[in-house]
Parts: structure tokens; sequence; C-alpha cells
């Protein structure tokens, strides 16, 4: 039982670092949408390339469900609601296990 415990801690875990990863990129799109961050700057184009390959699957099918906004992606949106519930589900599983483990 300890194993599948910590096997749901690492997953919360991992999705805890997809969040910021998520977080970073609005943060980072924003930054360049208002001409903060220059991205003809060798740096700030690979760590956006980077942030945009590790995003882009995620986002790809919601952009398929999600109505046309006007050039406002909401798909990072969905997917931040997504980690929050599989990350509840998740926890709450565990004490389910835990609980039952004792």
């Amino acid at each position: 039982m300890n194993i599948v415990l910590a096997l749901f801690q690492i997953v919360i875990m991992l999705l805890s670092v997809l969040w910021w990863i998520i977080i970073v990129q609005a943060i980072l799109s924003w930054l360049i949408a208002f001409n903060v961050l220059n991205t003809s700057s060798n740096g700030v184009r690979m760590i956006v390339q980077a942030l945009d390959r590790l995003t882009a699957p995620l986002y790809r099918p919601i952009r398929r469900f999600l109505p046309d906004f006007g050039g406002i992606d909401f798909s990072p949106l969905v997917v931040l609601l997504l980690i929050m519930v599989l990350q509840k589900l998740l926890a709450g599983a565990a004490m389910d296990i835990a609980s039952s483990a004792a």
C-alpha cells in the first residue's frame, strides 16, 4: 500500500510542476504581448519555445472544442482546472487507500 500512496504523491507532484509550467508560460506570453520581453533575444525565444513544446499537446485537444474568443486563448485555464480536478481526485483516492489500509 505504501508504494501505491507514493505513486499517487508522485503524480500529484508532477501535476503541480505542470501547473507552474502553464502559469510561467501564461505570464511570459503576457510579457511578450505587452513588449516587456523581446523575442529577438535567444534566451527568451528558447524558453518560450520549450514551454510551447511542453504544453501544446495539452492545449491542442481543448482548442478543438473551445469556440474562438477573438484572440483570447482559454485553453490554459481549462487545463489548469483539469489539473486541479485530477489532483483532488488523486488526493481523495490516496486518502481512501490509506484509511482502508489502517
